[in-house]
């Protein structure tokens, strides 16, 4: 099994914004592949179905951003043996670069950070650049609103990614 792991913040307001990244490649997925993201369980809304044989889960954690991790630890527990996929933005990287990682450290994302104190670094990785606006303070970049028509490809991009990653 592969659990994956879209991060973002929950409420109507952060749709469409880049910190939600994690949401909207999760949610492509889901439409891709006839998987419906509707069962709240895991602090999480959830889904599950599979891909090339593969069963997977989609999770989209409740939380918010910094307590990420309340969600995967409780995936880790009832789910030991799965693989866990987390994808998330990163503005590390250049506007729609995107990035597979089999493990590492959290870096600057504080989603990331959550999950690491609570299960250590041992989960893969796709990061999806949305790059940096230096002129902005930092959050409110993240949390500004992507143009969907200029970024709906870095999106298309990190699900192929992600398929090939499974």
């Amino acid at each position: 099994m592969v659990i994956i792991v879209g991060l973002g913040n929950p409420e109507k307001k952060y749709e469409g914004t880049y910190h939600n990244i994690g949401f909207e490649v999760v949610d492509a997925f889901a439409k891709q592949n006839g998987i419906e993201i509707s069962k709240k369980k895991f602090k999480a809304l959830t889904g599950e179905g599979t891909f090339n044989g593969e069963k997977v889960l989609l999770v989209k954690p409740l939380t918010y951003m910094n307590l990420s991790g309340e969600s995967v630890v409780m995936l880790r527990e009832k789910f030991k043996s799965a693989r866990i996929l987390v994808v998330v933005d990163d503005i590390d990287l250049p506007k729609g670069e995107v990035r597979y990682r089999e493990r590492g450290s959290a870096g600057t994302h504080n989603g990331l950070r959550s999950i690491v104190s609570f299960i250590g670094q041992e989960f893969e990785r796709i990061k999806v650049g949305i790059g940096r606006d230096i002129s902005v303070d930092l959050t409110d970049y993240v949390l500004s609103h992507f143009d969907r028509d200029t970024f709906q490809p870095n999106i298309d991009k990190a699900v192929q990614k992600l398929e090939s990653v499974i």
